[in-house]
């Protein structure tokens, strides 16, 4: 487009862009590959045991320890697994589709996001979006964390104080406090019944985000964007 909006428009990730329920389940799979060179069972039915201990609200590294009596591995390294696999995640169609639209109407596109670097990187890669954003704020490689100030305050120093600035996000502990209280616009993505927080919406006002969606398009019925899924061609 000739002309952009005066707009930066800040994602989270986790539970926001794709469902990190599907990044558990793909390190789980990992994991089970691994376990299955051990024990007699198979990779899929350790995946799926691993899957029902988590959704049991179990501690699932030490279940999968305990009940087929590894000896040669600890929890620590399954986190570990967990943390540096390489995650097979995709972004869902209408979701690729409107940050290809957005990408084009608004000034600047951004990301902030809490976790270790070499995750959410993998993660990024994963989704086909490490040369989407232009910035990202990850919280290990920027030294904070949501929700303190500074991991947002930081797009203000680098762009300016006289943009409109929007965060997109899910998670109603942390995700709003610090870009409430810029005067940022924040936009709460629901959750459908498969995030890994699950959101509360009994809130002290700082907590509270402006506006809350179904769907990332949803954004756009809200803010000065066109959005028409039908015009863009997904790749």
């Amino acid at each position: 487009m000739d002309t952009k909006t005066n707009t930066i428009l800040i994602f989270d990730l986790d539970d926001t862009l794709y469902k990190e329920i599907d990044y558990l389940s793909s390190a789980y799979k990992e994991i089970a590959s691994f376990i299955s060179k051990k024990v007699t069972k198979s990779s899929e039915q350790l995946w799926q045991e691993m899957l029902a201990s988590y959704h049991r609200g179990d501690n699932v590294f030490q279940d999968i320890i305990q009940k087929h009596q590894l000896t040669d591995v600890c929890i620590e390294d399954f986190i570990t697994r967990y943390r540096h696999h390489h995650p097979h995640i995709q972004l869902t169609s209408s979701t690729k589709q409107f940050l290809a639209s957005v990408k084009e109407q608004v000034f600047k596109v951004g990301l902030i996001t809490d976790g270790r670097s070499v995750q959410q990187r993998h993660k990024l890669k994963a989704l086909g979006l490490l040369n989407y954003f232009d910035t990202v704020v990850i919280s290990e490689e920027f030294g904070s964390e949501k929700p303190n100030k500074a991991n947002f305050k930081y797009f203000e120093d680098t762009y300016g104080i006289n943009l409109d600035y929007i965060y997109v996000g899910d998670n109603t502990a942390k995700d709003f406090i610090a870009p409430n209280t810029l005067g940022w616009q924040t936009f709460c993505l629901l959750d459908d019944g498969r995030n890994i927080h699950k959101q509360s919406f009994d809130l002290e006002p700082s907590k509270y985000p402006n506006h809350c969606i179904r769907d990332l398009s949803d954004i756009a019925h809200i803010l000065p964007l066109t959005y028409n899924p039908h015009e863009i061609t997904s790749s």
